[in-house]
C-alpha cells in the first residue's frame, strides 16, 4: 500500500498546484475588484452606492456552487463561452469580491471621522486622505477577515472539480478510482489543505503583527 500511495502522490502535488494557481488568480482578481465595489459603497454617489448594495447583497445571497453552474452554463447561452477554468475563475472572482467589498467597507467606516475630518483640515484631497489616512489605518481591521475569505477560496477551489478541472480533490478521486485506497488518500488531501490554510493563517499572523504600530 506504501508504494501505491508513493505512486499516487505526485498526481496529488499537481492538483494542489492547480488549486493553488486557481487560489492566487482569484484571490488578485477579487481584492482588486472588492477593494473598488468597496470604494464605491462607501464613498461612490447614491447610483453607484446602490448598484454596488445590490451586487454585493445578492452575490453573498447566492451559494457558490450555484454561481459556477450559473456562470460555466449560463453564459454559453447568450454567446459568451468560457472554458472551465476561466469560468471557474470568473465564478469565484465574482463571489469572493463581493465578500472582500464588504470588508472594504465596513474597515473603512470603522475610522473615525474625526480622521478624516483633520485630513480635509490639512487641505489634503480625497486620494490623499484615503491613502495616507484611512487605509494605513482600515488595512489591520481588513486583514482578519480578508484572510478568512482567503481561506474560503483555497476550500472553495474544490468545487471546481465539478467542471472537471484537475485540482486536489478531484486528483485525490482519480488516484482512489485506480488504487482502491480511500482513507489513506482523504486524510493526504485533507492535511495538504489544511496545511495551505495554516500556513495563509500564519502568514497572515505575521502580517497582522507587522500593522500592530497603525493605532489611534
Amino acid at each position: 500500500m506504501a508504494h501505491q500511495i508513493l505512486s499516487g502522490l505526485p498526481q496529488l502535488l499537481r492538483g494542489l498546484g492547480v488549486s493553488l494557481e486557481i487560489a492566487g488568480i482569484v484571490l488578485a482578481l477579487a481584492s482588486a475588484g472588492g477593494f473598488l465595489v468597496g470604494i464605491v459603497l462607501q464613498y461612490g454617489g447614491i447610483l453607484l452606492r446602490v448598484a454596488a448594495r445590490v451586487y454585493v447583497d445578492t452575490i453573498r445571497g447566492i451559494p457558490v456552487l450555484v454561481l459556477i453552474f450559473v456562470v460555466y452554463f449560463g453564459l454559453p447561452a447568450v454567446g459568451l463561452r468560457l472554458s472551465a477554468f476561466q469560468a471557474g475563475i470568473a465564478a469565484l472572482s465574482i463571489f469572493a469580491s463581493a465578500h472582500i467589498a464588504e470588508i472594504v467597507r465596513g474597515g473603512i467606516d470603522s475610522i473615525p471621522h474625526a480622521q478624516t475630518d483633520a485630513a480635509k483640515a490639512v487641505g489634503l484631497t480625497f486620494w490623499q486622505r484615503l491613502r495616507l489616512v484611512v487605509l494605513p489605518q482600515a488595512v489591520r481591521r481588513m486583514l482578519p477577515p480578508w484572510v478568512n475569505t482567503a481561506v474560503e477560496i483555497v476550500k472553495g477551489s474544490a468545487l471546481l472539480s465539478l467542471l472537471g478541472i484537475v485540482d486536489l480533490l478531484l486528483a485525490m478521486q482519480n488516484v482512489v478510482g485506480y488504487t482502491f485506497i480511500v482513507l489513506p488518500f482523504y486524510a493526504l488531501a485533507a492535511f495538504l489543505y489544511f496545511a495551505v490554510n495554516f500556513t495563509i493563517s500564519r502568514v497572515a499572523g505575521v502580517l497582522e503583527r507587522r500593522f500592530a504600530y497603525l493605532k489611534y
